[in-house]
């Protein structure tokens, strides 16, 4: 019965598709052209450059979390839906947080593993404790 239940656990989790891992391939705004107006140098941590683009009909300045592009240089970001204000935080277009595709694949072992143990627990508090055979 635990096995079959573990059996059941797996193939809806394969079902529901990688946003049961919270994977997400889809980007959350929209890729504009964006040049860079004062670029930053990559020698410590936090580095932000200021990039300006046409968004909506009207250049936005925004602040791009990156550094070594030169000034004037021309690249692709994204700005995040519902973006306002004087400095909008931008990200470059072929940069994606936190995406993995090794993730799926993981989380799925990982609730297999779980699965297993659920399974044998489950096993061994059925069975009992052992009494040992005297001769």
């Amino acid at each position: 019965m635990a096995a079959g239940a573990g059996l059941l656990v797996i193939f809806l989790a394969w079902l529901a598709g990688p946003g049961l891992f919270g994977i997400s391939n889809e980007t959350k705004g929209t890729t504009v052209q964006a040049e860079v107006v004062e670029p930053a140098p990559c020698t410590g941590g936090g580095a932000t450059e200021k990039v300006k683009f046409e968004f909506g009909g009207k250049p936005t300045e925004g602040a791009l979390n990156g550094c070594g592009h030169g000034k004037g240089e021309r690249l692709e970001v994204v700005v995040p839906d519902g973006a306002s204000g004087d400095s909008v935080p931008v990200h470059a277009a072929d940069a994606t947080a936190g995406a993995s595709d090794a993730r799926r694949p993981l989380g799925l072992a990982l609730l297999v593993f779980s699965c297993f143990a659920g399974g044998m627990y489950v096993f061994l508090v059925l069975r009992g404790p052992r009494v040992p055979v005297t001769a």
